[in-house]
């Protein structure tokens, strides 16, 4: 009989830390866990190994609505012998509230040891007032931008972004944009297929475009009906993405003008038509490049980009990377590579 191959190591689990302490948001919470706690090994997702860690590890920490988180790991076990390699803040429910100085030191020494961090929604107000935003983009619930820059005068606030980063520094808006960053944190390490599966069994987007300027307006009876529109030709245009759009061509679908059409759209989803469609023709390549062996042109022509130079450009400025180091990277080996740190 012919020798044997050894098995392959397994890649350890990539290890959370939820950070935990009095004033954290349950549905942050929750979110998280969702995300980063539940076992999908059996449908393709790599492993986590979710921790909430806590000044007190001893000490349940309490929760609006009469629930209580229960800490495992100390604090000092973000930086130990086998650190984290991300840390999470859940939002807080009141952003003028005093924040434990441990936690705030833990912070420094994540961010100081090279340990990606991320907080959502008014977290980011805890990662202010460790004085990780000094001189950095940052984003937080739209209702709260102006209070954040207020009272962080050197934090460079972007009140309409859904989630931003700045040297290992992740922000993100309020409520489902917590969804949306830590989808995008698992597919920058594992690829877009594993982050879209744990998307799709918590029956949401696994990548959404636009701004907060979408969810600040006020919809009218009319605006619905032109958002109604819009949603069938966003949907036609997802349907077909390997072929050419245009403003004009979707407008004339829509039944508007194309000047009105690109108004409306952008109100709607907070981008461009163009922007909009680049991005979705990305994540479309980003899963054949995963799924398939097609040849790069024959992805390029899928994913409605009409050729390989095209599909690189747009993978340079949308993701850093080229579409063949991106398929080393998570053809078949989705999770080998950790955030960048």
């Amino acid at each position: 009989m012919p020798p044997t191959s050894p098995a392959q190591p397994a890649s350890p689990p990539q290890r959370i830390a939820l950070l935990a302490f009095p004033g954290i948001r349950a549905f942050d919470v929750s979110v998280i866990t969702e995300v980063w706690g539940t076992d999908r090994t059996t449908r393709g997702v790599p492993p986590f190994a979710l921790h909430r860690a806590a000044a007190d590890p001893a000490a349940p920490v309490p929760l609006r609505g009469g629930l209580t988180l229960t800490p495992d790991r100390p604090l000092d076990w973000l930086t130990g012998l086998t650190p984290a390699d991300l840390v999470v803040v859940p939002g807080i429910e009141d952003p003028h509230a005093e924040l434990p100085a441990p936690v705030l030191d833990a912070l420094r020494a994540a961010h100081t040891g090279g340990i990606p961090v991320a907080a959502l929604c008014a977290g980011a107000f805890v990662l202010a007032r460790a004085g990780l935003l000094d001189g950095r983009r940052a984003v937080t619930h739209w209702q709260l931008a102006p209070e954040l820059a207020a009272r962080h005068p050197a934090v460079r606030v972007e009140p309409e972004a859904l989630y931003v980063e700045d040297t290992g520094i992740w922000t993100s808006a309020g409520t489902a944009a917590g969804i949306d960053l830590c989808l995008h944190l698992v597919r920058t390490v594992h690829g877009a297929e594993a982050a879209a599966t744990i998307a799709r069994s918590m029956v949401t987007a696994p990548f959404r475009t636009g701004t907060q300027a979408q969810f600040i307006e006020h919809p009218t009876p009319r605006a619905d009906r032109d958002a109604d529109a819009l949603a069938a030709v966003r949907a036609h245009a997802l349907a077909h993405l390997d072929q050419p759009h245009t403003v004009t061509s979707l407008a004339a679908r829509a039944g508007m003008s194309p000047r009105s059409f690109a108004r409306h759209f952008q109100a709607t989803t907070g981008t461009t038509p163009l922007h909009w469609l680049i991005g979705r023709r990305v994540a479309a390549a980003q899963k054949l490049l995963e799924r398939t062996d097609h040849p790069l042109p024959e992805v390029a022509r899928r994913a409605g980009f009409g050729s390989e130079v095209t599909m690189r450009q747009h993978f340079a400025s949308h993701l850093g990377t080229s579409p063949r180091d991106y398929r080393n990277a998570f053809r078949h080996t989705a999770g080998s590579s950790p955030i960048a740190r």
